[in-house]
């Protein structure tokens, strides 16, 4: 038959690869969205500031850990309490209006993942709707590819959207901040109060390291 003809000369591979990592997309979005993003429960207070200061020895002694004012739970250092989720934090990043849950220190590395699989799968899609339109200089040409050129357009922009995402994330992962503290950095008082920049810097390729391993 014709299917079995495409197995022999290998065409059925790539439409099964792109068809697994939408499969996979669909699945790390599932995950990453219903997931613990690291929240602060009261019964880890105990033992809470162990190893903070050997973290960030140029914090200064006089910035103290606080209780949070809405669930009553100690802070560790780097959390910030979610008004939507109603919890705090730990390395809070932000909260995922279409994940509907929060980045954290759990689920911040998946993240990463996913919209790096999800880039694959946008610039994927986009090279099959562009290889499909074959433009000419004709009245029904824009009636018969409509349909492709609106898919591909949308496609773009979500690349374009997915792309910037990624990059600026790498960037900050890799500069050992988040983006509540990137765009926060004046109003955070462990941040406002050191000496340094940003104290939790240790190097790109240690900070990548820590981050993802």
């Amino acid at each position: 038959s014709d299917l079995q003809k495409q197995e022999e000369r290998g065409e059925l591979l790539q439409p099964l690869i792109f068809v697994l990592l939408v499969l996979c997309s669909v699945l790390l979005y599932f995950k990453v969205s219903l997931m613990d993003p690291g929240f602060v429960k009261p019964e880890e207070e105990e033992g809470e500031d162990k190893g903070q200061g050997v973290v960030i020895p140029q914090i200064p002694g006089d910035v103290k850990l606080r209780r949070c004012g809405y669930c009553l739970v100690k802070q560790p250092m780097r959390a910030k309490h979610c008004q939507l989720c109603q919890h705090c934090v730990r390395r809070y990043d932000h909260h995922c209006p279409w994940l509907e849950n929060c980045v954290g220190e759990r689920n911040h590395p998946l993240f990463i993942v996913y919209l790096s699989v999800q880039l694959v799968v946008l610039l994927w899609g986009g090279q099959v709707a562009w290889s499909g339109l074959y433009f000419e200089q004709s009245r029904g040409w824009l009636q018969h590819n409509i349909f492709l050129l609106v898919s591909f357009l949308l496609i773009l922009i979500f690349t374009i959207v997915v792309l910037l995402l990624l990059v600026s994330h790498l960037y900050l992962i890799s500069c050992n901040t988040t983006t509540w503290e990137f765009m926060s950095h004046h109003r955070i008082s462990y941040l406002r109060h050191s000496e340094l920049e940003n104290p939790f810097d240790q190097g790109i390729i240690l900070n990548l390291w820590r981050f993802f391993c």
